[in-house]
């Protein structure tokens, strides 16, 4: 009967990535982690794991590997370009925690199914707060079996784990949904504030009272605030929405599904972004719809 995987290679230590290899070293796992960035490799070795010069080398006869990555090309670049997936010991998990579209986690799960490796469809939600505290969403596409031997590394990094469906790309489809939400409540924030400033009323003061009646949503609550500030600690980048809208609208055109709000969200952060703001927190959509209702140039 197969077992847990104690030894775990982990690729991407970003923001979200450092912290969440760093739990599983907490939880005793062997974590074995490669990121671009020296200073990623350093970080994770000094907080008791280990590094490797690639890919390949992390996953070199590891249990499980963890691929927090940007994308879905990404993805593919380290287990069949790089040669992760091939490194691996015979039946590891292969567990991708990136936000992806489901057409393309499909395929990649199919492709590690052929190496005879187990796949595990797991994005995240939950941000870098909730990679930190080990308290992220996770919604997980894979078979019962499958799902059983991964749940102990999943519970590492989040309190929050569903088992959605058997099929990789349930996960993905998930997490897709929660993205269109979340898209358009923070755009949407922005917009009622921009309404609310043109009007003449203190943006802090809205905020204040909408976070506490019906109109309120956790977007608006954690990023109102921060849209007032010139130049945020970055939560989640712009350009993060601009990508993971994109991938609903896709989603929306595969299922014949009209999305016309995520789409008009979609526009207002790749505006943003177009303004120049793409690697500023995603709060700073509201940085679009200031430049939209811009005063007239002869109101100045």
């Amino acid at each position: 009967m197969p077992t847990t995987p104690t030894s775990i290679a982990f690729i991407g230590l970003g923001a979200m990535g450092a912290p969440m290899a760093e739990n599983l070293v907490k939880r005793q796992f062997r974590v074995t982690g490669f990121d671009m960035r020296e200073a990623a490799r350093e970080a994770l070795v000094h907080a008791g794991g280990h590094a490797a010069a690639s890919a390949r080398e992390a996953a070199d006869g590891a249990g499980a590997i963890v691929l927090m990555v940007v994308n879905a090309a990404q993805a593919r670049s380290v287990l069949f370009e790089a040669g992760a997936l091939a490194a691996l010991a015979p039946g590891a998990l292969v567990v991708l925690m990136a936000t992806c579209p489901p057409g393309e986690v499909e395929a990649i799960a199919a492709e590690v199914a052929k190496s005879g490796r187990r796949f595990i469809d797991a994005p995240v939600s939950g941000g870098v707060v909730g990679a930190r505290a080990a308290t992220l969403s996770i919604m997980v596409g894979a078979p019962d079996e499958s799902f059983a031997l991964a749940r102990p590394v999943l519970e590492a990094l989040g309190d929050k784990v569903f088992h959605v469906g058997q099929k990789p790309g349930q996960g993905a489809t998930v997490k897709t949904v929660n993205q269109l939400l979340c898209g358009v409540h923070i755009a949407v924030a922005a917009e009622a504030l921009s309404l609310a400033e043109k009007a003449g009323i203190d943006g802090k003061l809205l905020f204040e009272i909408m976070g506490g009646s019906a109109a309120s949503s956790w977007m608006l609550r954690d990023r109102g605030p921060r849209m007032h500030e010139p130049d945020p600690v970055v939560s989640s980048a712009v350009d993060i929405f601009v990508k993971d809208l994109g991938i609903v609208l896709d989603a929306g055109r595969a299922a014949k599904t009209a999305l016309p709000l995520a789409a008009a969200a979609h526009q207002m952060f790749l505006a943003s972004s177009g303004l120049g703001h793409g690697g500023r927190d995603d709060s700073q959509v509201v940085r679009a719809y200031r430049a939209l209702n811009a005063k007239p140039a002869n109101d100045a």
